[in-house]
């Protein structure tokens, strides 16, 4: 059982930790919640919530 989820930047050869300081934008849809993040490196994160 995973205990301890990480929202992370999926750019190349970044891994930095992404926040609610970061989240630009949630949008909610029948299929679940979405969340974009914005990292520093300029990469846009999006994860799933069901």
């Amino acid at each position: 059982m995973i205990e301890t989820l990480r929202c992370t930047c999926e750019a190349a050869e970044c891994d930095r930790e992404l926040d609610e300081s970061q989240r630009m934008l949630t949008m909610e849809t029948s299929a679940g919640i979405r969340h974009a993040y914005e990292c520093e490196c300029g990469a846009v994160t999006v994860t799933v919530v069901r």
